[in-house]
C-alpha cells in the first residue's frame, strides 16, 4: 500500500487485511497527499500520486499493548483503568475477560477491569483475522487462564508455532497439552516462579503476565523479543504495583 501511493497508475490489493493499523496507516499516507480508498475493507484502491508532502498525523493506540494490560491485572484479580485506549479495537478480546468473571467498564477512551481472585476458564479461544479474536493476544490470555477454573480450548488458525510460550508456563506449574493448532488448558489452583526464556515477542509477554500471579520470584530472559512490542514495560507494571526489574 505504501508502495503504491507512488506508482504509476491504480493499484488494487484483494483480500486485504482489515486491522485498525491498515486504517491508520491510510489515514496518515492520506494526510500526505495519497490517494486510498476502502483500508479496512477486502478491497483497497491506491491512486498513485508524483509524490507526497508531510503530514501531523496521531498514531492510534496499540491495542495488543492494551490486551497485554488487560490480562495482568486479570491474572492477579486486581483492578486496573487503562486510558488513552480505543475499546472497539478490542471487542473479542473484552468479551473473553467478561466471560472469565471479570466487570469491564468502558467510559469513552478508558477500560476499566475488575478481575475476581479466580477466574472462571473460557471455554473457547479461536484466533481469527480482525474482527476476531488477535492471535497477537493468544499468549497472554493463554497465561492469564492458566490459573483459571476449568478448562479452555485454544485454536489457532492464523499462524504456526504460536505455542513457544507454552514450555515456559509448564515450567511454572501450569496444564497445557498441545497438538498442532490447538492447545487445551486446565486451570490449576497455583503456579511458581522459575528460570523461562522467552523465544518470541508475545510470548515473553506471557511468561510476564504468568510470573505476576505465580508464588516466588521468576526470572525471566529473553528481553530482546520483548523490547520488540512493549515500551518500558516494567516501569509501566511497576506503576500498577508489580514487584518487577530489569537486571
Amino acid at each position: 500500500m505504501i508502495c503504491a501511493c507512488l506508482a504509476e497508475g491504480t493499484t488494487i490489493i484483494t483480500n486485504a487485511a482489515r486491522e485498525p493499523e491498515i486504517c491508520d496507516l491510510a489515514d496518515y499516507l492520506n494526510g500526505c497527499g495519497a490517494s486510498i480508498l476502502g483500508a479496512g475493507d477486502g478491497t483497497v484502491v491506491i491512486e498513485g500520486m508524483r509524490s507526497l508532502r508531510g503530514c501531523a498525523h496521531t498514531v492510534i493506540p496499540d491495542r495488543i499493548a492494551a490486551a497485554t494490560l488487560l490480562s495482568c491485572c486479570a491474572a492477579t484479580g486486581g483492578r486496573a483503568t487503562l486510558c488513552g485506549a480505543i475499546p472497539s479495537h478490542l471487542g473479542a478480546v473484552l468479551s473473553v475477560f467478561e466471560e472469565c468473571g471479570c466487570t469491564v467498564d468502558i467510559m469513552g477512551g478508558s477500560i476499566t477491569l475488575d478481575a475476581p481472585s479466580r477466574l472462571r476458564a473460557p471455554k473457547i479461544v479461536r484466533t481469527m483475522p480482525y474482527p476476531g479474536f488477535p492471535t497477537d493476544a493468544q499468549a497472554p490470555v493463554m497465561a492469564m487462564a492458566a490459573k483459571s477454573c476449568g478448562t479452555t480450548l485454544f485454536i489457532e488458525n492464523i499462524f504456526e508455532n504460536r505455542y513457544l510460550h507454552v514450555s515456559g508456563l509448564l515450567r511454572m506449574g501450569a496444564n497445557i497439552k498441545v497438538e498442532g493448532r490447538v492447545a487445551v488448558l486446565q486451570g490449576v489452583r497455583c503456579l511458581h516462579g522459575a528460570d523461562v526464556a522467552a523465544m518470541d515477542l508475545r510470548g515473553a509477554a506471557a511468561l510476564i503476565t504468568a510470573a505476576l500471579s505465580a508464588q516466588g520470584r521468576t526470572t525471566l530472559d529473553g528481553l530482546k523479543y520483548l523490547d520488540r512490542g512493549y515500551e518500558s514495560f516494567e516501569a509501566q507494571l511497576s506503576r500498577l504495583g508489580a514487584d518487577v526489574r530489569r537486571i
